[in-house]
């Protein structure tokens, strides 16, 4: 999270009207979606060398935010690729087992290479939009198009702690390493236990902290977003 938050304010485009960026991030997903699989490669890349270039990052890293969610793409994508047949001339390959064929389904292999092109597609157009857009500009949106404050402040105050979260937890970490709390393997798992446990009690001191210091400015139950 700290990542996609350092980058969308490096971006090149991080002055640019969020509801342009949102326009042209609706038109991408059309075209991931209605598009067949050659063309849907094409935007692939289009979409992958413009977030490049906005962010100023090489290749490498963006194909390992690829390969992330990819893993589960390609669960999703060998349940369609395989079939279960009494007939072996309904499978482009298969192995029998008992009464029954297993293997490749021809119209299996089609589906499952709309599948990929789409998905890819899709999730370059949703990489592209995050993080060229910082989260303030996301509060903007979200008000333009009259979503009701208090889901807005749900989701400024959910992305507010998601960051106390994670400095919470570097800072316990930091502590139990400077203490060789992960020396071993069984010092580790201790040392992860006694994190996890001490972290909500921490995160909930911060909250009671957030609390007060709002009591204090006179909070009436609305931010001025």
């Amino acid at each position: 999270m700290l990542g996609i938050d350092r980058l969308s304010y490096q971006s090149r485009w991080r002055r640019v009207d969020p509801m342009a960026k949102l326009a042209l991030y609706g038109l991408f997903l059309l075209l991931a979606m209605i598009s067949p699989p050659r063309y849907q490669a094409l935007l692939l890349l289009v979409i992958a060398v413009l977030t490049c270039y906005l962010l100023q990052i090489g290749p490498r890293r963006y194909l390992l935010w690829l390969s992330v969610p990819l893993s589960f793409l390609l669960v999703g994508l060998i349940a369609i690729v395989l079939s279960v047949s009494r007939q072996p001339d309904a499978l482009w390959w298969g192995v029998q087992v008992g009464q029954f064929w297993f293997g490749i389904d021809k119209a299996g292999l089609i589906t499952a290479n709309q599948t990929m092109w789409r998905s890819l597609a899709a999730l370059a157009a949703t990489f592209w939009f995050v993080l060229n857009t910082p989260f303030p500009q996301l509060i903007q949106l979200l008000k333009r198009c009259h979503v009701p404050d208090l889901l807005t402040e749900q989701i400024l105050l959910t992305w507010r702690f998601i960051f106390i979260f994670i400095d919470e937890a570097a800072a316990i970490h930091r502590a139990q390493s400077l203490r060789f709390g992960y020396t071993s393997l069984g010092s580790g798992y201790r040392s992860l236990a006694m994190l996890v446990s001490m972290l909500f009690t921490r995160v909930m001191i911060r909250y009671q902290q957030m609390i007060v210091s709002l009591d204090i400015k006179l909070y009436q139950g609305n931010f001025h977003l």
